[in-house]
């Protein structure tokens, strides 16, 4: 799908979409639905890996209030994400102490694109940045509503004053 199809399917909600679960299963969207989430495409041996602990404590922070982190592993950008879904677990559990959720691994660009990233890669960010996934922990953010809100760079750092102040905006 293109960005233009991409985009006049906008009236259909991310959390529509059906996703695997990291270690086999459902973590299907919807049951997120009245809640706020900031889906990451993630990866283990990036030079941003280091914001899985700002993503924990973030999804700490405000999950009672109705906010969860999704991490979303793929493997497309230098190979920076190459376990399996029990490595990339215990990865994430053993050395960030991840407790968000995580989907099983997906691609983010080209043809063989998540049906979650065709919903998502139509916002553009802050600074006008629509279209593909730049590199591993870009950030969306989806209201409780179901419709996205932001879009953050890889390098905008989970506990950054814009992303906390969406984050609350979302929940307000």
């Amino acid at each position: 799908m293109t960005i233009a199809e991409n985009a006049e399917n906008n009236d259909t909600s991310p959390l529509d979409v059906e996703i695997g679960a990291l270690n086999g299963g459902s973590a299907g969207l919807a049951q997120y639905a009245g809640r706020a989430v900031l889906v990451v495409n993630v990866a283990s041996k990036c030079g941003l890996t280091p914001q899985y602990a700002g993503l924990e404590r973030l999804h700490e922070r405000y999950a009672e209030r109705g906010f969860t982190v999704l991490g979303v592993p793929c493997n497309q950008f230098l190979g920076q994400e190459p376990g399996s879904a029990q490595e990339i677990a215990e990865f994430c559990s053993a050395t960030y102490g991840v407790t968000f959720p995580m989907t099983e691994k997906v691609e983010v660009n080209g043809e063989g694109r998540h049906a979650l990233y065709e919903r998502l890669v139509g916002f553009a960010d802050a600074e006008g940045h629509s279209g593909d996934i730049r590199w591993n922990f870009e950030k969306f953010l989806i209201g409780r509503d179901g419709e996205v809100v932001a879009r953050f760079s890889p390098q905008t750092e989970p506990e950054s004053a814009e992303v906390v102040a969406a984050v609350e905006s979302a929940l307000a």
